[in-house]
């Protein structure tokens, strides 16, 4: 996979392709050891807290990932939820070329929902997460999503919701690191023309991941001065 003229970006665990990349398999069907997801607690929180300006992250609740799942690990007030995704957060459906990532430890994807996506969103990328800790492949995967939504295991997807990440720290794909900071718009059953037929992979608002299910992504970039960096610990 080369680099182009945009960074791959993923979104949450949510992708997005430069325009005019070409796209070859890399990551082997199967799972590196569990500990190689893990970080330390507090550079993961760090990390988290990254994901959006102070004055949410700051008040938020935080999870991290622990080899039973992501844990809460510091209890917010302000309804907001920030956690750093990895690689099994790629798209369920589409775009299909990302969906191995899966098998890549290094992504690191700081991410800060609102209360709504808090509720609705969040208990879908804990599933992929746990399917995929369970050694579940990619179609494993989607059809294991597939099927919770439809027994109503996983919320429904009621409207829009929104999740930040700019977190100037941020490694979506190997080689690549951060695009730009970027809005994560969940809007169920969207596609792409509902937002102006935007180019894959360009500067601008677009579906990224999984159009016209409930789990469709549109990814809304801001500005680079907009990026937050990772306090020290």
């Amino acid at each position: 996979m080369k680099n182009g003229a945009f960074a791959l970006i993923l979104l949450a665990g949510l992708f997005i392709m430069p325009a005019g990349a070409q796209t070859t398999k890399q990551q082997p069907d199967k799972y590196p050891p569990i500990e190689n997801y893990l970080m330390p607690q507090a550079p993961e929180i760090a990390l988290a807290k990254s994901a959006a300006p102070a004055n949410i992250s700051g008040r938020a609740t935080i999870k991290v990932l622990t080899t039973s799942g992501y844990k809460v690990v510091d209890q917010g007030d302000n309804g907001f939820v920030c956690m750093v995704l990895r690689g099994f957060s790629a798209p369920t459906y589409t775009p299909a070329q990302f969906r191995d990532l899966v098998y890549e430890s290094s992504v690191r994807s700081p991410i800060c929902f609102d209360p709504k996506a808090a509720k609705e969103v969040i208990p879908y990328y804990e599933l992929r997460t746990t399917l995929a800790m369970q050694g579940k492949g990619p179609d494993e995967i989607a059809r294991g999503v597939e099927a919770a939504y439809a027994r109503g295991e996983l919320p429904k997807r009621e409207g829009v919701s929104f999740a930040y990440m700019w977190s100037a720290d941020q490694n979506l794909i190997p080689g690549v690191g951060h695009w730009h900071p970027h809005v994560m718009v969940f809007a169920p059953y969207y596609d792409n023309s509902m937002v102006g037929g935007n180019a894959f992979g360009a500067p601008l608002p677009q579906l990224s991941d999984d159009a016209g299910t409930p789990f469709a992504v549109v990814v809304i970039p801001v500005d680079h001065n907009l990026f937050v960096k990772t306090e020290a610990k």
